[in-house]
């Protein structure tokens, strides 16, 4: 029977794992309010970069957030891009020209002249596999899987693995019922003593067991 001293780390630690100042539980480190991560998702800094350090052209002005679930793992060089990034579509030219100024910056177009895409939502259990890039306004259902080097420019479902440039479906983790279950059960929201207590269940696709402990509280 597992112990009831499980506790896992403290959720309120930058670093996590002990003498080791590369893996960051990103709610620790953010101090952009448009950022929101939850409890033990983390980014494993490889060059000591912060987690802002991937999240580009995020300006305020523009309101759009990146919201993280939980217990999610997100690998070196992935890369968020935000709304700021988009250029104007509607004329002749997508340059740029009023950032330079000297003149050009009274072509500086109303927000509601460039695209936007909304927030950018990645769920809970989300594993993100190194040098991903997501594109703006992306939806990333729980518990899905990116590979590597992906570049994500449409939502992705609900434990689904996608891979590619652009990604693409490579196939769903579970069957229908199971994700359906997993969707409702949500362990991640559970006390974490109980999650502590459990992880088993979790790690090993104990399904019945799981959504019997559900039941339970």
């Amino acid at each position: 029977m597992e112990s009831n001293k499980q506790h896992g780390p403290n959720p309120t630690d930058k670093y996590p794992i002990k003498g080791n100042n590369i893996l960051q539980f990103i709610k620790n480190t953010i101090t952009r309010a448009n950022i929101i991560a939850g409890e033990y998702s983390y980014y494993d800094a490889k060059n000591g970069e912060s987690f802002e350090d991937q999240v580009l052209y995020h300006y305020e002005f523009f309101g759009d957030r990146l919201v993280i679930g939980k217990f999610c793992a997100i690998a070196p060089g992935v890369t968020f891009i935000m709304n700021g990034a988009n250029h104007r579509m509607d004329g002749f030219s997508t340059y740029p020209f009023n950032i330079f100024g000297q003149g050009w910056e009274k072509y500086t177009p109303a927000l509601d002249q460039l695209p936007f895409k909304g927030d950018t939502i990645i769920g809970n259990d989300v594993w993100i596999g190194m040098d991903t890039v997501i594109m703006p306004g992306i939806n990333i259902g729980d518990g899905a899987i990116i590979a590597a080097k992906s570049v994500i420019t449409k939502d992705v479902e609900p434990y689904t693995i996608v891979g590619g440039n652009p990604a693409k479906k490579i196939k769903t983790r579970f069957s229908a019922e199971i994700i359906s279950k997993l969707l409702e059960i949500k362990w991640w929201d559970l006390d974490i003593e109980v999650i502590s207590n459990h992880i088993g269940l979790i790690v090993n696709g104990d399904i019945d067991n799981l959504e019997n402990l559900k039941n339970k509280i």
